[in-house]
């Protein structure tokens, strides 16, 4: 019955700002860790960003460390991603995803839900 709805993406130059959206029904997020992965054509998905949902205690990979914010927002059920400073390296599926476990997790094999994703593709 959970379904993850990922909205937010587009093109951009680099250097330009996006805000992913990762809306949640079917359960409440506060419960869960939520974590957000990118893949890129023909390569592995990779972990981005994530935020626990008993403490909102967050983490980055380095890649976007300093560049992107993860926040949510639980009277909307939604956790967002702002991205900012986009590099063409950026470009991908960008993925939310749901584990229930602590503490967060970094490997996109230890997540139960998954949303269908959404493009964002950076122009250089």
């Amino acid at each position: 019955q959970v379904q993850l709805v990922e909205s937010g993406g587009g093109l951009v130059q680099a250097g330009g700002s996006l805000r992913l959206s990762c809306a949640a029904s079917g359960r409440t997020l506060s419960r869960y860790n939520v974590g957000w992965f990118r893949q890129a054509p023909r390569e592995e998905r990779e972990f981005v960003a994530a935020i626990s949902g008993r403490t909102g205690t967050t983490n980055y990979a380095d890649s976007a460390l300093g560049r992107f914010t993860i926040s949510k927002d639980n009277a909307k059920n939604t956790v967002y991603l702002q991205m900012n400073g986009l590099k063409p390296e950026d470009t991908g599926v960008y993925y939310c995803a749901l584990d229930g476990g602590l503490p967060i997790k970094r490997s996109s094999g230890e997540y139960d839900y998954w949303g269908l994703g959404t493009q964002v593709t950076v122009s250089s």
